[in-house]
């Protein structure tokens, strides 16, 4: 009955690999998989390659990377080239019509005239009453202030022209920022016609400048990367280096560092359980119970009470019991992982090249965000700008007959108008023709092509790299049976047969990502509306989401090391990885669980150590290194050191992916050696003697045995 029982359970994880001569590692005489796959793919790239012609064709970035004065021209090109920042005649108009966010979204575009101007003014100035029966010419331009709208007579009257708001009544020392001039917040504001309430106006350009003015700071963090820029690239060489000798080490104590690791997290757990017993003693003398606290919405309340040092003392308990019976009963199989971990060490360095290949991938990743982010500005920026005549009090005499809103153009401004103060200003763009019609359409598309071509490019490492991977478990006599560029003659098979197999994996991805920002967008839209069921309702799918992306990137990760293989489609590749994975479900537990804290370790290892030597460096806290080695005086010290981690964790991160791709292939790899061979002479084992060793296996083929090296 139990040998019965056995069969069927055999058989419902599929059939052990059966003995084939023939096969010598990833096999050479294959074609091309998931063909109509490959043909969608193909033509989704050209439409979105479509999409971006179109994009550059209709879209226009000036739109959004400079700014427009009131007659529609930009700012910084063209007739205004000397003329780079955008002058607001009453930016407290911005601010009191409306609030900052809706004037971000709208393009800084305030209900005011706008001018462009050589240079933002320094000092404030506000027109005087002596000066109303005086010219322009007068008043504003001998005095060099050159804020006028152009085209205003130099012999008009200055009461005329504050009249038709075609020169600023007042000036306020100001800082371009995002190419505007903007106020300063820390002068004295002068009285100014029209405007009261001066703490809320001085609250509102505080705001607005703190959100916006990124100017200064610009040149700061400019200079403060020109003169780092070397360091940061010395930080960058550790992080390498670090990483490189992580990896390389482990061939030697891949062994003493799992088990330092393991026993930490004992000493961790053992500490935390200790300190939840004392809290506990200590609040249950005091008789602080949960039943004095009842219910309340302050969780932090709930540290005062000894239900929950005693709920955490037996959840921290149990996870001890459970990582001690694990090391007690799976000692041999965590000897196994450690095995693989010095094999995966091993084929590392017997082939180097592939802990470059991440720089590979991440151009071509570099790429496919470029190309989204430029067609996206493109399409944003497709439309034709759409002016319409406003007022800054429509009830005026002389704005009675005057139709308000109404389309206009911007380059003949109503000077001579009956009503004061109308003018042409900027409204949107327009939303026809069949592109503008489409614009929403079009940005689904490139999001989608977004995702599937970074999936996509992703997979393409995987499998490259478990190709090559492949290469090296297969070899009998090592490295001799290596082939001789084993990474490059796998990317070539890659592409060259497994396009369609890679992109209908990164398909399948892409569209369980997709619903899962489009649930965090209904989300994010409909949260000051939920009750408490629909919240837990929305949460709960969200998890079940993420649960299946990570389901869906493991069996991925495994359905390309078989493609990498034996050239199968993706669906039978991905079956017979996880019938092989559910067939050996313990060890992959295990190994997945040893790495993943190895490789935590191993991260934290180098984004720590270069975070620290680059905190006590750029922080001036490292003394006596000589003239050569001082650390430059910054205006912000921590930039580069963010960026020095930041580009540490990437570097790492890339190399350990590396790592863990060769961890991977040579498990899958170790498993179907152990159902394709048995050790006898004509099917001796391909895994390290350390591995046979463990396993209390032997090969009955002698080292030198010919046959193998077909």
């Amino acid at each position: 009955m139990g040998g019965k029982q056995r069969d069927k359970d055999d058989e419902a994880y599929g059939k052990p690999v059966k003995y084939d001569p023939s096969f010598r590692g990833p096999i050479k005489n294959r074609s091309c998989t998931d063909v109509i796959c490959c043909v969608l793919f193909l033509l989704f790239i050209l439409g979105y390659i479509v999409v971006g012609i179109v994009a550059w064709l209709y879209g226009d970035p000036r739109q959004v990377l400079y700014p427009r004065n009131s007659t529609g021209a930009y700012c910084g090109m063209g007739e205004n080239k000397d003329k780079p920042y955008l002058l607001y005649f009453n930016i407290f108009s911005c601010i009191l019509s409306t609030n900052i966010i809706s004037v971000a979204e709208n393009g800084l575009q305030c209900p005011t005239p706008q001018v462009c101007v050589s240079s933002c003014p320094e000092a404030p100035w506000t027109v005087e009453k002596n000066q109303f029966s005086q010219t322009v010419g007068e008043v504003f331009y001998t005095k060099n202030r050159n804020f006028c709208l152009p085209g205003v007579p130099w012999n008009m009257m200055v009461i005329t022209s504050l009249q038709q708001e075609l020169c600023p009544s007042f000036l306020l020392p100001s800082a371009p920022a995002l190419g505007r001039c903007f106020p300063w917040t820390n002068v004295t504001l002068p009285e100014l016609p029209g405007i009261t309430n001066d703490t809320t106006i001085a609250q509102g350009i505080s705001g607005l400048i703190d959100s916006l003015n990124a100017r200064d700071i610009s040149v700061k963090i400019f200079e403060d990367f020109a003169h780092s820029w070397y360091w940061i690239l010395v930080a960058l060489g550790v992080a390498l280096v670090l990483s490189l000798l992580f990896i390389l080490l482990l061939r030697l104590v891949a062994g003493p560092l799992v088990l330092v690791l393991i026993l930490g997290v004992l000493g961790v757990l053992a500490y935390g359980i200790y300190y939840c017993w004392e809290e506990y003693r200590v609040l249950r003398d005091r008789g602080a119970s949960i039943s004095q606290l009842g219910f309340t919405t302050n969780l932090s309340a709930y540290q005062s009470v000894q239900e929950t040092w005693l709920a955490a003392l037996i959840v921290l308990a149990v996870l001890e019991a459970i990582l001690l019976l694990v090391l007690i009963f799976l000692r041999q199989r965590i000897r196994i992982a450690i095995a693989l971990l010095k094999e995966a060490s091993k084929a590392v360095g017997q082939m180097m090249s592939t802990m470059f290949y991440p720089l590979v991938t991440f151009v071509l990743l570099l790429i496919c965000i470029a190309y989204w982010a430029m067609t996206a500005l493109y399409l944003a920026t497709s439309g034709q700008p759409q002016y319409v005549l406003w007022a800054s009090n429509i009830s005026s005499p002389g704005c009675e007959k005057v139709s308000i809103n109404t389309s206009c153009n911007p380059m003949d401004q109503p000077v001579n108008s009956s009503c004061p103060g109308l003018m042409c200003v900027f409204q949107g763009y327009s939303s026809k023709g069949l592109v503008q019609r489409s614009l929403f359409n079009l940005q689904i598309y490139g999001v989608l092509g977004l995702f599937w071509t970074l999936n996509w490019v992703l997979a393409l490492g995987q499998c490259v790299l478990a190709g090559a991977f492949a290469s090296f478990y297969w070899a009998f006599h090592k490295p001799q049976d290596i082939p001789t560029f084993p990474l490059i003659s796998a990317f070539i098979r890659t592409l060259r047969y497994h396009t369609g197999s890679l992109a209908f994996g990164a398909l399948i991805l892409t569209l369980v990502q997709i619903a899962r920002v489009i649930l965090e967008y209904i989300d994010h839209k409909l949260r000051g509306v939920q009750n408490p069921v629909a919240r837990c309702i929305m949460c709960c799918f969200k998890c079940c989401l993420w649960c299946l992306e990570k389901f869906i990137k493991f069996l991925n990760r495994n359905a390309y090391i078989m493609i990498a293989i034996y050239g199968k489609n993706f669906c039978v590749s991905a079956k017979n990885a996880f019938t092989l994975l559910m067939r050996n479900i313990v060890r992959v537990v295990v190994l997945d669980k040893v790495t993943d804290l190895l490789l935590f370790f191993g991260k934290l290892l180098v984004v720590g150590g270069v975070g620290v030597l680059s905190f006590f460096f750029f922080s001036g806290r490292i003394q006596g290194l000589g003239r050569d080695f001082k650390s430059p005086h910054l205006n912000y010290y921590w930039l580069p050191i963010m960026t020095s981690i930041v580009g540490a964790s990437v570097i790492a991160s890339g190399f350990f992916s590396v790592f863990g791709m060769c961890v991977d292939t040579l498990f899958l790899c170790f498993l179907e050696d152990l159902e394709r061979n048995d050790g006898s002479l004509d099917r001796p084992y391909y895994m390290s003697k350390s591995l046979l060793k463990i396993l209390g296996k032997k090969n009955e083929a002698p080292p030198d045995n010919k046959k193998r090296k077909k």
